[in-house]
Parts: C-alpha cells; structure tokens; sequence
C-alpha cells in the first residue's frame, strides 16, 4: 500500500476492524452489524446493562443486543476514498451531515452504512491532513456506490504521517485496546461482560475468583472505571469473597471501550495500573422494541427516537434456580441468586450541534449460601447477602468558539448487607462533578485543560457474634486539575506532556504527576513509542477504618512499544517496568496501617491478528509475561501476590458460515500457576496452584420467527471439564498431626451453559444483506 500522504498526526485513526483489539471470534452478535447501523449497538445494550448486574455470575444479557438488530428499509452508501494521488486513504469519517448516520474507511479505503433519511443529503468526508470533502446525494431511490478522492492539504505535507489502528501514537490510545460492544460481547469466555474481555488482552491476568480486571501485577483496586470522563465508584455487582462479580454496565451502552495497560493521560486519575474508559452513545437511531427469553431470566425494553432525541425505558428480572436445578452447582445454594433492575436513557442534540446525555439505572440482588468458615473452611455456614444500586450520570459536550466543551455530574449510592455468624452493612455514595476544555493551536499544537470535584462518603456497621460491634464513617472531597498538550515535532515525531494534581482533604495530602509520552515513525503503519508516567490513589476505605493518616499510594510506569498494522496482519511488543512506593502495610495485631509498603512490576505483553489468511475467519493470539514481587497489606516479606501469573496466552477465533446463517466462535485460554501461601511449607506464598486451561465456545443461528428477526444463541464455557483451581484456603490452626487442612478454591461450577431466544419486533432478517464484509 502507498504511503498515504494526507493522513496527519494530529488525531491517529483508531480501526476497529484493523486494530489489535479484540474483535469477537464468535456468534451472532457480530450481525448487529449486519443491519448497517453503527449505532445499533446503543439500541442493544439497555436489556443486556440490567441483566449483567443483577447477578454476581451468570446474568449474560450480552444477548439482549441481538433483540435490537433487525434489518429496516433503508438506503446503504458505499464506496471507496482514495487520495488525488491514489493513495488509499484509512480512517476517514464519512457521515451525513446533520445526522449521526456515517462510517470510518477500512484498511482498502472502503466504507458503507445506512440510512433512513430521504431526499437530498450532503455526504460529508473528515480527513485530517485532507481538505473535506461535500458529495451530494439522493436517499431513498436505491443503493448507492461512490468513488470518492480526497485532496491533501497543504500542511499535511510537513506532518508526521500514522497510521496506527486502534493505538494513539502520543497518548494513551497509543497503549491501548479499543474494543468495540460487539468485541466484548462476542468472545467466548467473556460471556458479554467487559473484564471478561480484556482477561484475553495481553497486560491482564485473569482472576476468576473475583472476576474483576487486574494488570500488569496491580490488584483489582488499581484498575479504575471512567464513564464518559467520570469516575465509577461501583463499578462490579456486588458479590462475596471466592464469587464473581460481573461488570455492572452493558457493553452497549458504550461506542467502544478504551482498555489503558498504563502510562495514560494526565485526564485521567486516581488508578495505580490501569484505566478502564467508557465513551456513551449518541442518539438511538430508531424505535424499537425487543424481548428475551434465556435459561437465566428475561426482559422487555422500548425506544422512541425523536428528530433531536431519543428516549429508552428497559426492565430485567433474573432467577438462577431452575438453572442451578438442572446444572450441578458446588456452591449450597440456600436461595438462588436473585436480581431485578430498571434502566433509562435520555439523549438529546440541541440546536448548536451539541450533545445532552442522561443514564440512570437501578438494581437489587439477593443471594444465600452455605459458606466456608474464615478460619475452618470445612465448616460451612448461612451466609446471606442483599445489595442496591442507584447510578446516574449526566454530561454535555459542545463548542464554544473554537473550544470544545466538556461538563458532566455523576452520582453513585451503593448498599451491601452481608448477614451471618456476623452483621456488616457497607454504604458507599459519591457525587463527582467535572469539565475539560480542548481545542488545537494551527496544524501542530493541541491543548486541554480541566478541573474535577468529587465528595464520597463511606459508612460501615460491624457486629460479630459476641455482640463486639464498630461504626466508622469516612468523608472525602478530592480535586483535581490537568493541563496537557501535544506537539508535532517533525512529520515523524510526535510528543504528548502533561500534569496532573490532585488534593484529598480525608487524607490531607496533595500530589503532582507528570505523565510524557512520544512516537517515532518508522515506516508505513509501522511505529516505535514510549511512555513515562507517576500515578496516584487513595488508599481503600477498608484500610481508612483506624487511620486516616495515610499517604497517596504511587506507581511510576516506564514503557516501550512496537506495533506493525500491514495487510491484514497486526504484530504489537510492549516491554514494560513499573515501580510502587508508598503501599499500604497493615499490622495483624493492631489492624493500624502504614505506608511503608512496596514493589514492583515488569515484563513483555505480545499480540499478533490474522484477518486474512483464513477466508470468512479471524483470529488472534496475546501472550503475557509478568514478574512482579510487592511488600503490602499484611505480607511478612516482599512476594509474588497471589493474584499474579508468570505466563498468560488466549488465542481467540471467530467464523461465519453464510449458507447455515450460523455463527462461531472459540476461546482457548491458558494461565500458569498462580501462587498461594501453604503454612505447611513455611514459605511466604510459595505454593502454586495447577496451571489454568480453558475453553469456552459459542453459536447464533439468525432466522425470522413469525416475521420478526430472530437469534438462536447458545454458549458452553470450559467445554473440556478442566479442573481449574484459583487458590487454596487453609485452616486457621493445624490438626492432630500438625498439618493445616485446606479446601480449594474454585469456580462455582465446571460447565456454565447459556440458551438464549431473542427477538427484534418490526425487524426481519435478509440472508442476502450478510457479507464477509460484515463479519469482519
């Protein structure tokens, strides 16, 4: 492919299809696609959203997106964008102008995408580098196929010219993973929920026991979630210790889902090793209507699109007994677990082509179980668990002479009631209120700016069975402020500074962290990069319960990158170093906490993507290898915690078979083994558990039931049976002969099997609309 001269180094082209992320390699939901509407996915996600939350492990509504998928009467654009010159051009925006209706160009410069306007239009192209380009067009009259030729700007010619698929070559994206709803919702072992999904993306680790994302040796806590700029406070379902927990958000809420491994934007805070970045949709694109049946639970949702707005009400009810009566189950269930929840969206375009966004969302679950005893694990008693959440979050983003602005206002009320030989109630609730302001200075300058508030309360009630009982009540107000830009030094080189301060007035403690990053052009979509970063956070509220005279926890990252994206094939190498200072260290004896705490974390992450060699198929294959060693919490000596593993590989497949209107997908995942303390050893951790295997398949069959467009879908996780084994928990004093018993610790079942029946009302299904092109 030539080199493309008109492509600039002010915003590189982020490529779904092109991108070491993580498209699915299975099933039906690759399909939505199929209906030519980009923004269908905002359609699907209100039924999958409530389901994911309400139960801790198996509410997989990553389905429900297929309800909302059908294919209408619209007109489809295509075409190819090529340069004056006849370079392909990759990346270019191409939308109706006034509508959100548009595409982005592949890897052969080709788009398309549909649309129910009619009449006259005017077909917009957006490339930076390139001068825009007006086409007009007639809807509604058939197909339509353009050949279109961009002309390159005269600045463009002095630029740094990168191409790098879904990695920002002077920012975070330039480390990271830009999945798309369909990505999370379609590999296999993920079932629809988005850790699940980046457990397969080098840099993570996976955790079963827990279910939450950890990176690069960093514990769950240090990974954090941001929704449209904002942070998320609870961002898992709530669950107990040993039981997943699943993300609370759909997917689909999401135009796709920025996975950071490190040295990310100064924007951004509050997250030792990784930032999770969740960007909302715009507009529905339509009415609907959808219903689903699953093995699990159901749901209903509606959707009324206005010329400027658009509304959504959705409702979800899950009850995993008929289920556990058929699937043998290892936890006792006392009561199955429950959950219900309710969803709405607002979303509206005023005048000035800005943007209002509304979600709020609210969700019970209810479980009860036979539980190990902490201390004798062969013991088991009631263990009950009952918990609420209330989220909303509201932003505007618009331009104000020449700057674009940011405001948003989230709000967070969380409950857990646990109830056993123990009473404990968690509240925790925050509001947190935020703005940016960005715009560029000429062809080779960009800045942004902005300032964050957030006050968070924490309030927890202890009562043991000898009546012995605390009450703690924690209070934060945290400010932040960023400034941070980005230069073109020459057409190779391109550099990113920026500084991030914080203040948290519970700890009465400030902080300064810089964050630089670079890229270095090599060749046609082929670059070097490198980032440097410090990044701070506030100790967890459970280590706050006795002293608040704590310090911010700190990691520095240092990091190095190679990536090639060529004719369908992407190769990406990171090595990686990072440092921790500052860790909290708690004393057995007293449960006072210090600072003293340390570590660290290194090693290399590798991927590699084949789009072509196998006709009709895509796969890919990330390799991680980490070393890490931290003294924190209660740990005698500096150690490999028990959630890092040496060596973690997936190898990820998808394919569609057109004449069966079918389909598939696999994920094979491998894990060393994990470490664990064994007190019959005497050694701090040294223990390491069976290595970890698994593999997890899926189906969609597409079909019209009475009409309406309808999905068939079934997944099987560890379809092998594998024994996996997370850990072990051993007694709290040794038997007769001296030895300390243990039980294992595992998942709640061998097999998790999900059939799900989801119709789209109004929508029907048309064989001859499937493409290879779509599936890709």
């Amino acid at each position: 492919m030539k080199k493309n001269m008109c492509q600039s180094p002010r915003k590189y082209i982020i490529f779904n299809n092109l991108s070491p992320t993580f498209h699915t390699p299975n099933s039906a939901l690759q399909l939505l696609f199929f209906s030519g509407s980009d923004t269908c996915p905002h359609l699907c996600h209100m039924l999958l959203k409530n389901m994911c939350s309400m139960c801790p492990r198996y509410c997989f509504m990553v389905f429900l997106l297929l309800c909302f998928c059908g294919i209408s009467a619209q007109t489809t654009l295509s075409g190819t964008i090529l340069t004056t010159r006849g370079d392909t051009v990759i990346g270019a925006n191409v939308l109706l102008e006034g509508t959100y209706d548009g595409a982005t160009s592949d890897v052969n410069g080709f788009f398309k995408f549909r649309s129910e306007e009619k009449g006259p239009q005017q077909l917009l192209v957006v490339y930076l580098g390139c001068d825009s380009l007006r086409q007009p067009v007639v809807l509604g009259n058939g197909d339509i196929r353009l050949a279109l030729r961009l002309k390159e700007s005269a600045s463009s010619l002095q630029e740094v010219v990168i191409s790098a698929g879904s990695f920002e070559a002077a920012g975070d994206r330039k480390r990271a993973v830009v999945l798309t709803p369909v990505d999370i919702a379609l590999t296999a072992s993920a079932t629809a929920d988005i850790a699940g999904a980046i457990a397969t993306l080098p840099g993570a680790t996976r955790n079963g026991e827990s279910g939450q994302i950890l990176v690069r040796g960093g514990a769950g806590y240090e990974t954090r979630t941001f929704i449209d700029g904002l942070l998320v406070q609870n961002p898992y379902s709530s669950s107990v210790p040993n039981v997943p927990a699943r993300n609370r958000f759909s997917p689909f809420l999401f135009k796709g889902t920025l996975f950071s491994t490190g040295g990310y934007s100064a924007e951004y805070g509050q997250a030792l090793s990784s930032a999770l970045i969740l960007q909302t949709e715009d507009l529905a694109p339509k009415n609907n209507t959808g219903l689903s049946i699953m093995s699990v639970g159901g749901g209903l949702s509606r959707t009324r699109r206005w010329k400027n707005t658009s509304a959504s009400l959705s409702g979800s009810y899950s009850n995993m007994a008929p289920y556990f009566a058929l699937i043998p189950q290892r936890i006792e269930w006392i009561k199955a677990p429950q959950s219900g929840g309710l969803e709405a969206i607002v979303r509206h375009k005023t005048r000035k082509e800005g943007m209002f966004k509304f979600y709020g969302s609210a969700n019970r679950s209810t479980m009860r179980m036979n539980y190990p005893d902490a201390f004798q694990p062969q013991q088991l008693h009631p263990l009950s668990l009952l918990a609420d959440n209330l989220y909303g979050n509201a932003s505007y983003r618009g331009e104000i002479k020449k700057w674009v602005l940011f405001a948003g206002l989230a709000y967070t009320w969380n409950r857990d009631s646990l109830a056993s030989n123990l009473a404990q109630t968690k509240v925790q609730q925050s509001v947190q209120t935020r703005f940016t302001l960005s715009r560029p200075f000429g062809n080779d300058f960009r800045l942004k700016f902005g300032a964050e508030y957030l006050q968070g309360g924490y309030n927890e009630y202890f009562r043991d069975t000898d009546l012995s009982e605390f009450h703690v009540r924690r209070t934060e107000h945290y400010s932040a402020v960023f400034v941070e830009s980005e230069t073109f030094i020459s057409r190779k080189l391109v550099a990113r500074a920026g500084i991030r301060a914080e203040h948290s007035g519970l700890l009465q403690k400030a902080n300064l962290a810089p964050r630089i990053s670079a890229a270095w052009l090599l060749g046609s979509n082929e670059q070097i990069a490198m980032a440097f970063g410090q990044f701070y956070q506030n100790p967890e509220y459970d280590l706050l319960r006795r002293n608040t005279s704590l310090q911010f926890e700190r990691a520095t990252h240092y990091m190095v990158n190679y990536q090639r994206i060529r004719n369908g094939h992407t190769v990406r190498v990171e090595a990686y170093h990072k440092t921790y200072t500052n860790l909290v260290k708690t004393d057995p004896a007293t449960y006072f906490s210090n600072n003293l705490g340390n570590g660290y974390a290194r090693g290399v992450d590798v991927f590699f993507r084949d789009q072509k060699t196998i006709r009709n198929g895509d796969y890919w294959i990330s390799y991680s290898f980490l070393d890490t060693k931290r003294d924190y919490r209660d740990f005698p000596e500096k150690a490999v915690p028990v959630f890092a593993a040496r060596h973690n590989a997936s190898l990820v497949y998808k394919h569609w078979f057109a004449h069966l209107n079918t389909a598939f997908g696999a994920t094979y995942s491998f894990q060393s083994g994990r470490p664990y303390n064994d007190p019959n050893t005497g050694v701090f951790n040294g223990g390491r558990t069976p290595v970890y295997y698994d593999l997890s398949v899926n189906a969609s069959y597409l079909t019209n039931l009475a009409g309406h467009f309808t999905i068939l879908y079934v997944s099987a996780t560890n379809i092998l049976g594998f024994n996996q084994i997370y850990g072990y928990q051993f007694e709290g004093a040794p038997g007769a002969d001296g030895r300390f018993e243990s039980r294992a610790i595992t998942p709640p079942s061998r097999h998790f099997l999900f059939i799900g029946l989801f119709v789209n009302f109004g929508q029907r299904y048309k064989q001859r609309e499937t493409t290879k092109a779509d599936v890709d």
